[in-house]
């Protein structure tokens, strides 16, 4: 009996998602637990896996908006242990022989066909049997790249397209170029074209939430610079220990979460909502900590910072930014912030005013580490600067308020043991 494949439910609020690409093709053998399609909502990207082995029968294509309990297709588990397994080989029947025609002259044997040398092989050759996706198979292509040399991360050791940009990163001489074979004709400047595509549904909503946080929110941005030597010698210091000790990098997320953390409870206003015409105060702090993937900003929560000190807060990010690689993400993972905290500096970005992720009515905007010349002690000193901005809805926060904050924030970043005394 066939098993039904559906989409599967990922929120009350979720009614239907785009089957943005199946990683098998009709007809293909699969096993349990081995990824089929990826769906897309305007909220989560999230793998959708095998129940059982069999024969995979498609019957929505990728690339259609389906509702959510729609069947896309089955799986026929009979079928998978025939299809696995050689045909039988054909014996001989043992007939008498037939008697040769006597119009038919007997012809010589015909001379064994000269065995051609078989092609060689390019280095980006797929080995059969490979589960990669259609969109990381063309990506390989391009590149001319060779997947044994490439780390698979995904569910079972699948490689993924992050895999294969983080290869590319990674290279001593850039993306490889495919080997020269002839001189290139030369052919005329082409015509500029244009590419019309429909927005993914993640898309469409982080756009719907920018628009409507413009539009709905009395949106300002304050800003300040922070010294990062004292958190740069620190991290230098400790770093190895803290690895080996907690299994998990210490970066510079946790030092600013922890400092958000300490500098909300010191100003309370900035870690409410607007609820009516009611205030809405909470007494914890549920910080959102913004992360880009391929197809769009995605904003997981840290619930209960206020808790936890540095090792699990890395270890919360890291979590993260695994889920969101292989597609795991689930909607509770993005729901119940209380302020956000958002690093453009990991891109180069040198100073941004963010925009409020509604209805929180703070975000703290991270920058890139630069040096630059300051005056300390009536010196002219380098010291590596970062710009911060806080945006906040100034119909909650006053300007006081929003400058005490980033100006508690610098105090505790540039002085980190500041938080450990929690002074």
């Amino acid at each position: 009996m066939s098993i039904e494949i559906k989409i599967p439910s990922v929120g009350e609020s979720v009614q239907e998602a785009v089957l943005a690409e199946w990683f098998k093709q009709d007809g293909d053998a699969v096993h349990k637990d081995e990824p089929l399609f990826v769906i897309e909502t305007d909220k989560v990207t999230l793998e959708v896996v095998a129940e059982a082995d069999g024969i995979l029968k498609i019957i929505v294509p990728a690339g259609q908006t389906v509702s959510i309990g729609a069947v896309v297709g089955s799986i026929e588990p009979g079928a998978a242990a025939a299809a696995a397994a050689p045909p039988p080989t054909a014996e001989p029947a043992a007939t008498p022989a037939a008697k040769p025609q006597a119009s038919a002259p007997a012809q010589p044997a015909a001379p064994p066909a000269e065995k051609k040398a078989p092609a060689p092989t390019a280095s980006t050759a797929i080995p059969d049997g490979l589960a990669l996706a259609p969109s990381v198979r063309r990506l390989i292509a391009e590149k001319h790249l060779d997947v044994t040399k490439i780390q698979g991360t995904g569910p079972g050791g699948r490689i993924s397209k992050g895999d294969i940009l983080l290869h590319l990163e990674k290279a001593p001489a850039g993306i490889p170029e495919a080997p020269p074979v002839a001189a290139a004709p030369t052919f005329p400047a082409p015509v500029a074209t244009e590419e019309r595509k429909p927005m993914s549904p993640i898309r469409k909503r982080i756009a719907e939430r920018l628009l409507a946080s413009k539009q709905n929110t009395a949106m300002l941005t304050t800003f300040n610079e922070i010294d990062m030597s004292r958190a740069m010698a620190i991290r230098s210091l400790y770093k190895d220990a803290f690895q080996k000790r907690h299994g998990v990098a210490l970066g510079f997320m946790s030092f600013f979460v922890k400092a958000c953390v300490e500098a909300l409870k010191e100003v309370p206003e900035i870690n409410a909502f607007i609820d009516g015409n009611d205030l809405i105060y909470h007494n914890y702090q549920h910080i959102g900590v913004a992360v880009g993937t391929d197809r769009g900003l995605v904003v997981p929560v840290i619930r209960h910072a206020e808790r936890m000190g540095f090792a699990q807060v890395e270890k919360a990010i890291v979590d993260y930014v695994a889920k969101i690689k292989e597609n795991r993400l689930e909607l509770a993972d993005l729901e119940g912030g209380t302020f956000t905290v958002s690093n453009g500096g990991v891109y180069g970005s040198l100073l941004s005013t963010p925009i409020l992720n509604t209805p929180q009515s703070g975000i703290l905007g991270m920058h890139k580490i630069e040096k630059r010349p300051v005056v300390i002690d009536d010196q002219i000193v380098i010291r590596p600067m970062m710009y911060v901005a806080l945006s906040y809805d100034h119909r909650v926060v006053d300007g006081k308020g929003a400058v005490t904050f980033l100006k508690r924030v610098k105090e505790f970043v540039e002085n980190p043991e500041r938080m450990a005394l929690e002074v």
